[in-house]
């Protein structure tokens, strides 16, 4: 059943947006976008950039579901545990094949627009909507290589939760900033992160696991190398260059100029969901986190991303940011019962129930919002081809008005 969730606000707005975005990366400038220059010539003209856009995704759904066939419970990479065999080295060398593909595929979909003359709103929408999902699939997909086991140089899934969260935040930041200065800011690190996790899979698929295990100079460890380069990079350059971009705009009287309460409202729901979580993972009774903690990655990234997507919608369509997303309601009961009655193995029935739902959910939000976009346009989301012009719909006052204009 088809629900039009955008407003003829929103819709309105999307009529009057242009893109802005600033890329001063050098491996963007020098690497990345020189590739993809050469890469995009490959494609047919005739393949739609929502084609790539897609495919992309579909890449790391892809690597994500192959490695959690091979490792449920993020401990194959430990030599620990006797009963998880470990992932074979194949499986590492396809996941860096996904993870290149996905990037490039990524990278590509918007110079194929341009190509094409098909450049618009609904493009970078679904660009953007699919990236704020596949964030957590490539922090979730990454763990692997180290495993949860703290004993063989891995790394806890409470660890691993605060790095979900640390790709999160700086992921809703950047739209963040956007809503408030109009300019989507590309960081500096996204085209980095992207390119050594291509290296490490392939490195995985090559050595194995091992070759991140054990210490180098005495001391230094490959896991602690990673968090230190993740906390440092988002945390002591990344956030700081946001909130920076945010403050210039206000100053130089360049952004939207948001009051302060309607410039932090977008931010709202995400730290909901933070709290929410945060409070559930350490405090449940069945250590949901600890049994199963894809299943509870899964439910807060799809929670995230149907934040983000709102998020998106707003700042695209320079219309106001829902304060409260709906669907953390459901989300917030499965902790609300945990933390209130001792449920046992029942709160991991309901977080799967829960998992499900938000994906439906988040399935029927994105498709409608897609449909509505096409049909707004009047194109096509995966074909170039435009739409036949809509008939126009007779209504007795124009049929009054044919009348008049025969006579």
């Amino acid at each position: 059943m088809s629900t039009e969730y955008l407003s003829e606000e929103q819709l309105a707005g999307f009529d009057k947006y242009k893109y802005s975005s600033k890329d001063t990366s050098p491996v963007s400038k020098y690497i990345t976008h020189p590739f993809w220059n050469q890469c995009v010539k490959l494609v047919p003209l005739w393949v739609a950039p929502n084609v790539l856009t897609f495919a992309s995704f579909l890449c790391l759904v892809f690597s994500l579901v192959l490695l959690s066939l091979y490792d449920t419970k993020l401990v194959a990479s430990s030599r620990h545990y006797p009963d998880s065999p470990p992932i074979p080295n194949w499986v590492w060398v396809v996941a860096g094949v996904c993870q290149f593909l996905s990037h490039t595929l990524d990278g590509i979909d918007g110079k194929q627009a341009r190509r094409t003359q098909t450049s618009g709103p609904l493009g970078e929408l679904f660009d953007h909507g699919v990236d704020s999902w596949s964030t957590m699939f490539l922090s979730v997909a990454l763990f692997s290589v180290f495993s949860r086991d703290t004993k063989d140089f891995g790394e806890g899934v409470f660890t691993m939760y605060w790095v979900l969260w640390c790709i999160l935040i700086c992921f809703i930041a950047s739209h963040w900033e956007k809503y408030n200065t109009g300019v989507l800011f590309l960081p500096w690190g996204y085209d980095v992160v992207q390119i050594m996790m291509t290296i490490i899979y392939l490195l995985t698929g090559i050595f194995g696991v091992n070759v991140w295990k054990g210490t180098y100079f005495g001391w230094l460890e490959f896991r602690k190398v990673f968090l230190i380069a993740l906390y440092v990079g988002s945390y002591g350059f990344t956030l700081p260059h946001t909130f920076y971009n945010v403050y210039r705009s206000y100053k130089d009287r360049s952004g939207k100029m948001h009051p302060f309460t309607e410039a932090m409202r977008p931010l709202f729901s995400t730290i909901f969901l933070f709290l929410v979580a945060t409070m559930w993972v350490h405090g449940s009774t069945y250590d949901i986190l600890e049994e199963e903690p894809r299943i509870v990655f899964w439910a807060i990234g799809t929670m995230f991303s149907n934040i983000t997507c709102r998020l998106i919608v707003s700042q695209m369509s320079s219309t106001r940011a829902e304060l409260f997303n709906g669907l953390l309601i459901p989300f917030m009961l499965v902790p609300a019962i945990s933390l209130a009655v001792p449920i046992g193995i029942y709160e991991l029935y309901l977080t799967w129930a829960l998992a499900i739902f938000l994906t439906i959910a988040h399935l029927h939000y994105g498709v409608c919002v897609v449909r509505q976009m096409c049909d707004h346009f009047n194109i096509n989301c995966f074909t170039i081809t435009k739409r036949p012009p809509k008939k126009k719909e007779i209504t007795p006052q124009s049929a009054s008005n044919i009348e008049m204009d025969i006579a």
